[in-house]
């Protein structure tokens, strides 16, 4: 396991955009804006820890990137007072890289595991006897002669986290001892987020440009800290560097995000549904070579959000546009409803 594959919470590596992002996170749970039930139940778990004196019970994030998953790895570890080690599922293509990670854990450590569902295979059959048992099997030699020593582990936290919980098998999820299932932010949320990151970063902003930024940030705090950082930019070189409202609205439109948080990429799917396929159905692939992108960049970009929006569905013959992405782009949706979307039940596959 190289150091461009494991990270080390100690700051090396990371550039000017990263190392913002970085210190506008909150440290602690007091400080966690939004997601009031899933704070509760890891301050309520992790205080029942502090209480035992012992590591606490191992924790799967799950939701849409953006949410905070990272964020909340870092606050277990600040709340636990212990050590985090990060790495990713990608970067684990072997048992090996796992039994060297696991073994050089110590007593309370927390490892943060991202993308966990992306962990080869081998790596995660090893995974469920250290999260159980906190011990690995060595294989020394080959074939017949082989013998498996077991190693002892700390006792250690891991902390999963994963944008496609589905894609993790029944033993992995199983093991951990609590699931935190991450919800979207609201607008007022949003607000709040922005109003502190713009204090951390020095900024003076508006009331209104805080709630315009909020709206327009699709739910996400990641999203609502991009486009605040870029709002910034734009006040800097256009005005004197205080975020007013106006700055914050010609910004946005230079950004191309919409009022509410379309951006173009969004905006070329359903215009392109509407325009050039007459509302659909018509195939993700075909939909994604009429607008020049890759078929696995719109369905991980644009159209969960769009989706969300309720301005296009998944039917089992292909994509649709719904009456309301009509009348987004200021369409009149045809008299009959959108054709093909009701012919046959939408399905979220």
């Amino acid at each position: 396991m190289t150091q461009e594959n494991e990270k080390i919470v100690s700051g090396f590596g990371f550039d000017e955009e990263l190392s913002q992002e970085l210190a506008l996170r909150p440290k602690t749970l007091s400080e966690f804006v939004g997601q009031p039930r899933v704070a509760a139940q890891i301050d309520l778990l992790l205080s029942a820890s502090r209480s035992r004196n012992s590591p606490a019970d191992h924790i799967l994030l799950s939701g849409p990137p953006g949410l905070g998953k990272t964020t909340l790895a870092m606050i277990i570890a600040a709340e636990m007072s212990a050590p985090i080690r990060i790495t990713s599922g990608p970067a684990i293509q072997h048992a090996g890289d796992l039994a060297s990670i696991l073994s050089s854990l110590v007593e309370g450590e927390i490892l943060f595991l991202d993308e966990i569902h992306r962990m080869s295979r081998p790596a995660e059959e090893l995974l469920y006897l250290a999260m159980e048992d906190f011990r690995v099997d060595v294989i020394v030699g080959k074939g017949a002669g082989a013998t498996a020593i077991p190693l002892e582990l700390p006792h250690f936290t891991l902390v999963g986290a994963t944008t496609r919980a589905g894609l993790l098998p029944s033993p992995l999820r199983d093991r951990f001892g609590f699931t935190a299932q991450l919800d979207f932010y609201s607008d007022e949320d949003l607000a709040t987020i922005v109003r502190r990151s713009a204090g951390l970063l020095g900024v003076e902003i508006d009331t209104s440009a805080v709630e315009e930024i909020g709206s327009r940030s699709r739910g996400t705090p990641r999203v609502a800290n991009r486009l605040l950082r870029r709002v910034r930019d734009y006040s800097q070189v256009h005005g004197t560097g205080a975020v007013t409202h106006a700055n914050a609205m010609s910004a946005l439109e230079m950004y191309e995000v919409d009022q509410i948080g379309l951006d173009r990429l969004d905006r070329a799917v359903l215009a392109a549904l509407v325009h050039r396929f007459n509302g659909g159905p018509v195939g993700i692939s075909t939909l994604a070579m009429a607008i020049g992108e890759e078929a696995e960049t719109l369905e991980s970009l644009a159209e969960p959000f769009l989706v969300r929006m309720g301005f296009i569905a998944r039917t089992p013959r292909g994509r649709v546009a719904t009456s309301a992405g009509w009348r987004h782009l200021g369409a009149t949706p045809p008299a009959s409803g959108v054709p093909g979307l009701f012919d046959t039940p939408p399905i979220d596959a």
